[in-house]
């Protein structure tokens, strides 16, 4: 039976939804070739332009293949092409998808997302329900999200904390401050840096993880600077007490968020202050349906991988409530990224 008008044109719209999501699948692995290849690197040395036979040789690739991931980068944005055929990187591409250092970094998630430990562990562990944790994951994932990581650690600080009533007055006369789930030690270079009266613990229960802070820390010269102590978030119990703690995309992954929750308010000094730095999930079905939501449905598949998933900001706030902070409030600081605050 042929479709009428109205049911035609409601598979037209469907189909478009469809074909957009294609679209945006092709545009995401370009880019993760580009970025792993070192094309969108060596493109970002040329501004003005390149050929795709010098970009080959530059890049010691293929040519022919050269030519074809360039057009499919132009389809996508990335590049512009100029009337001789060379191509350059699209304005501001340079540092949204190099430049680690900037609030506005994305180029990260090309190489979290497409690795084994998101989509294609999910798929593999699907009927069993089978759960892993961070010391199972591959180093370079590790590494990934670490440096996904840093633009929230960016926006973060000083920015973000500068939004926190009564806390940048607090830190600038020197604090004591501990980032949990410290990861590759990103967060404790840019907090020393923007405070170096400060002084600075990091925690991490992952081994790795803190054997790449260290060596961060280290070629930056803050070694001597900095405490790393491995410790669960849920065993951590420290007699030294804090004017700061803070935790970076990772609040959400506590094996017992009560228990933390408890421990970080026991940690701190009188006044002092709790930072939660996360993404903030949609609270409703419709909320899943924007490009934000999208992404962090994506996030979900690891999430579950490691027995949890990503909460609404409102969650954060009754937590903080829960556990006697007071002046709790929250701030976005772009739409998958949200500051929750409370003080002891």
């Amino acid at each position: 039976m042929e479709p009428n008008d109205s049911q035609q044109q409601e598979i037209k719209t469907q189909a478009g939804k469809l074909l957009a999501l294609i679209a945006g699948y092709s545009g995401f692995r370009t880019i993760e070739i580009g970025i792993r290849t070192g094309l969108i690197d060596k493109l970002a040395k040329h501004p003005n332009g390149i050929s795709t036979k010098q970009l080959a040789a530059a890049a010691s690739l293929d040519p022919f293949y050269v030519e074809v991931w360039c057009r499919s980068a132009y389809g996508a944005e990335v590049l512009d092409v100029d009337q001789n055929g060379a191509y350059r990187l699209s304005s501001q591409m340079q540092m949204l998808l190099l430049d680690a250092d900037s609030p506005f970094y994305t180029g990260g998630v090309f190489i979290v997302l497409s690795q084994p430990e998101v989509f294609e562990q999910f798929h593999k562990n699907f009927a069993s329900g089978e759960r892993t944790w961070w010391d199972k994951c591959g180093q370079e994932f590790i590494k990934g999200v670490g440096n996904t990581g840093k633009a929230f650690n960016n926006r973060l600080i000083p920015g973000g904390l500068n939004k926190v009533p009564g806390l940048s007055e607090r830190l600038k006369g020197g604090a004591n401050v501990l980032e949990l789930a410290c990861g590759t030690g990103n967060a404790l270079a840019k907090f020393m840096k923007n405070y170096p009266n400060t002084t600075l613990s990091g925690l991490d229960g992952d081994e790795f993880s803190l054997k790449l802070a260290a060596e961060h820390l280290k070629g930056a010269g803050l070694d001597s600077k900095v405490s790393l102590i491995r410790s669960t978030l849920e065993d951590f119990n420290s007699e030294n007490k804090f004017d700061l703690i803070t935790i970076n995309i990772s609040m959400h992954e506590c094996r017992d968020i009560e228990k933390v929750a408890a421990n970080v308010f026991n940690a701190l000094k009188p006044g002092g202050f709790f930072v939660v730095s996360d993404f903030p999930f949609p609270e409703t079905p419709e909320g899943l349906r924007s490009t934000p939501g999208r992404i962090m449905g994506g996030i979900q598949f690891f999430e579950a991988l490691i027995g949890d998933q990503l909460l609404p900001t409102r969650a954060f706030t009754e937590l903080l409530g829960r556990h006697n902070f007071k002046n709790v409030g929250s701030f976005d600081l772009t739409p998958v990224h949200v500051i929750i605050h409370g003080q002891k």
